[in-house]
């Protein structure tokens, strides 16, 4: 789950050029948010639970509309720094929020419980992916973002990010080797016409990992690259393994019938040295929720069931959210809707 490529390109069908593909062959002029951004030196992951009542709803949605402008405030500072904020919205603040359909695969984070380990569900209503090339501009964005949604809201999570040497995780491997890249990017993150109502949006996982550095560090390097399925130091692709315990890698890779089917990981290490804490912080985007459902089950249950992720001995997942991120034609559009009417 926590593997991200070293050095994503722009998707030729990416929201920069205001198209989204879903297909070859087809084009649609809908503007995706900026699930692919480029990869950044810094991140925040922002969860927030909206308060109770229709004028928070009100609030909070007038945030979101209004998201883009609040950017273009903040980055004009530095263009280079390439500031960006995708929104993603939960199940339960769905129908706040808009009278519009839920998108298919849209419910909130089920729990996977394994055998030993557990991917637990957490509250959230909200998600704001903020990423910046300047620590400070994403800074600003949080502090002008949180000023306008003012008691609206509560924190449930901020976790905030950092690049680590050559795109490597605190465990001390390459992050993301897995992602689609080109073309690819797309297909793989974007609703297509399969979800008419929501094509261009992206389903949304975001999970917070704590590791155990001290047992980790306590394996040798062959162990370590036995867990993970790569060599450590130029992230070689091992072989799958015949038979038995199947590595982190495998366990991450979805096939059916024959295809693979990807998901886009922007993962970040996060940590405080002085309270030993440190860890990566999943995010991961997909046209199809269920891809990163099986995903968790094959790690947290196992594949065979009982065969779990032997990565989750020493990393522990604290957190579990799911959201779906709109178009951002969809958010700007929701400021001209009449608000829906709450249920009580």
């Amino acid at each position: 789950m926590f593997l991200r490529h070293p050095s994503k390109p722009c998707s030729s069908t990416s929201s920069r050029f205001g198209e989204v593909s879903t297909s070859s062959s087809r084009r649609v002029p809908i503007e995706s948010q900026k699930v692919d951004a480029p990869l950044t030196s810094s991140a925040t992951f922002l969860v927030l639970q909206i308060a109770d009542g229709a004028d928070a709803a009100s609030t909070a949605r007038d945030a979101i509309a209004g998201i883009d402008d609040l950017v273009k405030n903040v980055g004009f500072r530095d263009l280079d720094a390439m500031l960006s904020c995708t929104v993603g919205i939960g199940a339960a603040a769905w129908p706040r929020l808009t009278a519009r359909r839920v998108p298919a695969e849209l419910h909130p984070f089920a729990p996977v419980v394994g055998p030993v380990h557990t991917a637990p569900g957490t509250p959230g209503d909200l998600l704001f992916h903020i990423r910046a090339n300047r620590q400070d501009l994403v800074f600003e964005l949080e502090r002008q973002l949180l000023d306008v949604l003012g008691d609206a809201v509560t924190v449930v999570d901020e976790t905030s990010g950092f690049r680590y040497f050559d795109v490597r995780d605190l465990l001390g491997f390459v992050d993301g080797t897995a992602n689609p890249v080109g073309n690819a990017v797309a297909e793989s993150t974007l609703v297509g016409a399969e979800d008419g109502d929501h094509v261009g949006g992206s389903y949304v996982v975001v999970q917070r990992y704590l590791h155990d550095l001290g047992q980790w560090q306590a394996l040798t390097t062959e162990q370590q690259e036995a867990v993970i399925g790569r060599k450590k130091a130029d992230n070689v692709e091992l072989d799958d393994a015949a038979v038995g315990q199947k590595s982190h890698k495998t366990l991450a890779t979805i096939m059916v019938d024959g295809v693979e089917h990807d998901i886009l990981r922007d993962n970040m290490p996060f940590g405080s040295p002085g309270s030993s804490s440190f860890g990566t912080y999943f995010i991961g985007y997909s046209r199809y929720l269920w891809v990163i459902e099986k995903m968790l089950e094959n790690m947290f249950i196992g594949d065979p069931p009982g065969a779990y992720d032997r990565l989750l001995d020493f990393s522990r997942a604290t957190t579990g959210s799911t959201f779906f991120a709109p178009s951002a034609d969809f958010l700007s559009g929701l400021a001209d809707e009449p608000m829906p009417v709450q249920r009580i």
